[in-house]
């Protein structure tokens, strides 16, 4: 309760303040706006640039990582298992025309 008359007192006594100091409410609210954008932008492109160096640092990860030799065998079996259907196959239509 007492939270709630705090507040209600807080909330008219900024009213009558901000009648009576219209204009230098105005000035204040002119001069920071700026800095406010000013530093809200700056804190966008810093943060916007420390994103891109770390696509980029994923990028190179990515690029020049040369294959395993675990990945070559894996390669190399999978060519052979491939070539053996692709005989299986020219097997069975060579049965199936006879």
């Amino acid at each position: 309760m007492k939270t709630l008359i705090g507040g209600g007192i807080a909330a008219v006594l900024g009213i009558i303040g901000v009648s009576i100091w219209w204009k230098p409410f105005l000035q204040l609210l002119a001069g920071a706006i700026p800095i406010m954008l000013l530093l809200g932008g700056g804190l966008a492109l810093y943060l916007g640039f420390d994103e891109l160096k770390d696509s980029w640092k994923k990028e190179d990860k990515a690029t020049s990582s040369p294959l395993n030799v675990e990945d070559a065998e894996s390669v190399d079996k999978y060519k052979q298992e491939i070539d053996d259907l692709k005989k299986e196959i020219d097997t069975l239509k060579t049965k199936e025309t006879q």
